[in-house]
């Protein structure tokens, strides 16, 4: 029994959205929600598995635009960090400078620090990795790291907008590669997949 993924690219930066799916439990999970993509539904339908919960690298507004949508059609909780609850509140601000329509302000139902979860038979480890936002987090499942905007293939992410910060970035990586076997496979937020043996050489 294995571990399903599938990416869908959204808008409005082509945010990676990724559908994992247990083929045994036939659970689904999530990660990041940034369009009010059917799409998306449709393909955990076909594939016989039911959503169990959206959860969030971290609450920069392209990557949670869909939860709005996703929490009332569909029924389905949303977790983040609790650090990065203040973003949330700001979203539509970040709208407005990207001239984009305001839109109703997601709600999280629960913090990922309180949270004990699973798909299927597979534990789901939050790692905290602070300094693309202040609670931005990593999902490590079997041999996959769901990197949101910390890592991506040949860079990271951005440490010059205001809740960002440079010195917490640089201690996330180190974190990432002190801690991570090479063969695990990194999905990031934005971009390819790559591997953390492909990108600990960068990093030396």
């Amino acid at each position: 029994m294995t571990l399903n993924v599938k990416t869908f690219v959204e808008p409005p930066i082509s945010n990676n959205n990724y559908v994992l799916i247990d083929s045994k439990s036939h659970e689904a999970v999530l990660i990041d929600c940034s369009a009010s993509d059917d799409k998306i539904m449709a393909y955990i339908q076909e594939q016989g598995a039911t959503l169990k919960y959206i959860l969030l690298t971290h609450a920069h507004f392209d990557h949670v635009l869909g939860v709005d949508y996703f929490q009332k059609k569909y029924h389905v909780p949303a977790y983040c960090s609790e650090k990065d609850e203040a973003l949330l509140k700001q979203i539509n601000s970040y709208m407005q400078l990207m001239k984009l329509p305001i839109v109703v302000e997601p709600k999280i139902d629960e913090y990922i620090e309180h949270q004990a979860l699973n798909i299927g038979r597979y534990p789901i480890q939050v790692i905290p990795t602070p300094g693309h936002t202040r609670g931005g987090v990593c999902y490590l499942i079997d041999n996959m790291l769901f990197s949101g905007d910390t890592l991506f293939k040949g860079s990271y992410g951005r440490t010059d907008l205001p809740d960002s910060n440079e010195h917490d970035m640089q201690q996330s990586l180190q974190l990432l590669f002190k801690t991570l076997q090479d063969d695990i496979i990194v999905y990031p937020g934005h971009g390819e997949t790559t591997t953390i043996k492909h990108e600990r050489k960068l990093y030396k």
